[in-house]
């Protein structure tokens, strides 16, 4: 088994990274500068996006975080991070109601663009109340994404509700803190920042 996790410190490869400590699988770490490096015909070969995060695993590609954290679950199901049956159709729906509509809510926002209440038609998201509320409203419901247990929904959900309290992107409500204090102390969270941070200092960038 080989498993290359090509990533930069300072991007949304620190999902998969949280991701993979909580795999607990072995893998290689192989950085990629921001510049001509990540646009580099060599890379594009993994990612024609010209973005981190992406992995191979032994050979096949995967790119896109939610998708990477998805596959991780599956392809490593000792781990116990996939869903259940029962678990599957709201561990389903919140990755990819998180991926979708909750980034672009936010992530316009934060670049200043509110749609119009015509283009919220137009949008999948509506608009950032909307987008918010919703999630707010099912981490309120239980405990963890898909239910009364952590799973790989959380890693990947779990890091919008923490960036997002960390950076001032989403308000700082109850049921989003509550729901990142026990996010909090988990092992391979603490695990993953601290090895983010050493990477972050071999690449020059630990003040970036």
């Amino acid at each position: 088994m080989s498993l290359a996790f090509y990533t930069n410190p300072h991007s949304r490869g620190a999902i998969v990274r949280w991701a993979l400590e909580e795999i607990g699988c072995a893998y290689e770490t192989r950085p990629v500068p921001y510049g001509p490096e990540m646009k580099s015909d060599a890379y594009r070969l993994i990612n024609p996006m010209g973005k981190v995060p992406a992995i191979v695993h032994d050979g096949a590609v995967v790119t896109e975080v939610a998708a990477i954290c998805a596959y991780l679950a599956e392809a490593f199901p000792d781990a116990g991070l996939a869903p259940t049956d029962e678990e599957r159709a709201a561990y389903l729906r919140w990755l990819f109601f998180a991926a979708g509509p909750l980034e672009a809510a936010i992530t316009n926002k934060a670049m200043g663009f509110a749609p119009t209440e015509e283009q919220g038609r137009m949008a999948g998201y509506g608009n950032f109340e909307t987008a918010v509320g919703t999630i707010e409203q099912h981490l309120g419901a239980a405990p963890y994404v898909a239910g009364d247990r952590f799973t790989m929904a959380d890693v990947y959900v779990g890091s919008h509700i923490l960036w997002g309290l960390q950076f001032g992107t989403l308000p700082e409500r109850d049921h989003f803190k509550a729901y990142a204090a026990r996010l909090s102390g988990r092992e391979a969270l603490a695990r993953a920042r601290e090895k983010d941070a050493a990477l972050a200092q071999e690449m020059g960038m630990a003040n970036g």
